[in-house]
Formats: structure tokens, sequence, C-alpha cells
């Protein structure tokens, strides 16, 4: 079951944190992305294999450190099919290098269409006479759910069939999520609870020997009050918390996410780490032709300091 590997990876590193990988050519050193030019030419092949390079590097860098990385599709779909192999490789590195991979899609549609999505990402897509394959093969896959049960339901079973997961939004860390997530319906709940029950009752037959279920909840580090009375709306549900670092979130915000042994969810961090380089506390220490390094350093802070609130 997807939620016990993923909680046995953050128990066997004794770090609960995601590694997203929303990659930019900016980011990424001259060097490497000259080599492609001068390989490929000025093209979205040459930009998707320094994408791939990159991240290579990035994931070489914390492997031992991170259980988890979180590559988000749109930094990929961006440069067409070639962003889209360059997915591809990044989630089967990832596995290849002992990650739990999240898939950042945060796909939703009804029918046959939330059956194709599920198959793209958790499940296997047929072919000709009873055969089928995976395709992204990811561990688990972000939905936002606000279409209801028809627009994940084909995930959920995915999920059962397959042993994978999936983190459903909840209250995200937007500073604009409350124009809806937070207005009352009429028995008194704000939307973002509305959601939370859902995704508890979905949930429910997922649970794994850890005591979570493999159906989780996105919920922002930027809402810590929101955090905490979820935490507590939400017992058997893990929690992955983007808005770590770069989006203003810090340790303290994201504490209360965690139950008395330190587990029940995972924090993202993802310009802190890729652009690790870049940040106040490493100048002078790194170039950016030293980012992986910088990354695993920042990494093995980040650890540090989130494990200092538990």
């Amino acid at each position: 079951m997807f939620i016990d590997r993923l909680m046995n990876r953050v128990k066997e590193l004794q770090n609960p944190t995601i590694m997203g990988l929303d990659p930019k050519l900016e980011y990424i050193p001259k060097s490497i992305r000259e080599k492609n030019l001068q390989t490929y030419g000025n093209t979205l092949t040459a930009a998707s294999a320094s994408i791939l390079e990159f991240n290579k590097k990035l994931i070489d860098a914390v492997t031992g450190i991170v259980p988890v990385i979180k590559p988000q599709l749109a930094y990929y779909e961006m440069y067409g099919i070639e962003g889209l192999k360059a997915f591809l490789e990044t989630v089967r590195y990832g596995r290849e290098r002992g990650f739990i991979v999240v898939a950042d899609a945060k796909r939703n549609d009804i029918g046959s269409t939330s059956q194709a999505y599920s198959a793209a990402f958790l499940g296997e897509t047929a072919l000709e006479d009873g055969k089928s394959e995976p395709v992204f093969d990811a561990d688990a896959v972000t939905l936002n759910a606000y279409l209801g049960i028809d627009g994940v339901g084909p995930m959920l079973e995915d999920c059962k069939r397959y042993g994978k997961g999936t983190f459903i939004l909840v209250k995200t860390s937007n500073p604009s999520s409350g124009q809806l997530q937070d207005m009352l319906v009429q028995d008194g709940r704000a939307v973002y609870e509305v959601m939370a029950d859902l995704v508890k009752e979905w949930g429910k037959d997922l649970i794994g020997e850890c005591g979570y279920s493999s159906i989780g909840a996105v919920v922002g580090a930027t809402w810590p009050e929101q955090l905490k009375s979820l935490r507590a709306r939400m017992p058997f549900t893990c929690f992955l918390v983007p808005g770590y670092g770069a989006q203003g979130g810090g340790a303290k915000d994201v504490a209360p996410a965690f139950d008395k042994n330190g587990l029940g969810a995972v924090i993202n961090a993802s310009r802190s780490l890729m652009c690790a380089y870049k940040l106040e506390r490493w100048k002078g220490s790194f170039t950016i032709e030293e980012f992986d390094q910088a990354c695993r350093e920042e990494a093995l802070r980040m650890k540090a300091e989130i494990l200092s609130v538990q």
C-alpha cells in the first residue's frame, strides 16, 4: 500500500520532506544549457535535455536524505512532447534511486476522462488483445476534487488496484485561496472543511498498517491555524504540505501537521532546494555550478529544522 511505503521511507530516513522539481531554464547553469544547445540547437529538445540533466543532479544530491520527489507537470508540459519525455525520465530515475514519486498534476474530470487521467499516472493503459502497460507510473498524484466524487472516483479505484496514492487539494497555500475555500456553507462549515470531510470519507477504506490512508490531503503551510484544525479533523489523513521556504512557511508553521510520532505529513520545498545556491545563508559558499551541493546542504538543514519542532 502506498501510504505504508511512504511512511516507512520517512521513518527510514528520519526525514518527512519532499523535493519539488519545478525547473526553469534560468535555474540551470549555462554549462549544462550550452552543451545541449550545441547538440540540439535552440529547441524544445535542448531545453528538455537540460532540465532532465538538472533534475538528475538534484536527485543524486539528496539521495539517502530526502524520501520523496514531486515533479510539477506544468514545468514539463510547457516544452511539449520533449518536456513530457523529461518528466517521464525524471519519474523513472527517481524511482530507480529509491524515491517515492508524487506527480504534481492536480488532475480532475469526470467519467472516461477521469479514467484516462488515472490510467496515465496511477494505473495502466489498455492496448490490443487484453494487454495493458503503465505510462508515467508515479507512486501518487495530486488531484483537484472540486467536481466531487465523479472527478476522483477512478483514481481512488486505481489506488486500491495498483497500490498507489493521491493527495487531494483541501486548503491550498496561495494567498487568494480564501476567496472560495474559506466561504461558509449552510451548516456553518467552510468550503475547505467540507472538502476535508469528503477526503476523510473517501480514504477510510485505504488505511494502511501505519494508521494513515493512501488518500491524502494538500494543506498549505501558509495557513498554520487551519493546518492545526485540519490535523484534528482528519486524524487518519496524511498531509502533503506545500508553502515551506520560498512561499514563506517555516518549521513552526508546519509543526501542527504531524502526529506525536512525527508522522502523518510530508513537507514540500521546491525553489529553496533547487536554487539553494541563491539563498542568503549560502551566498559565497556555492556557485550556480555547485547547485547540487547547495541543494544537499539545504536539504540537510531543512530536515534538521523540521525535526527540531516535532
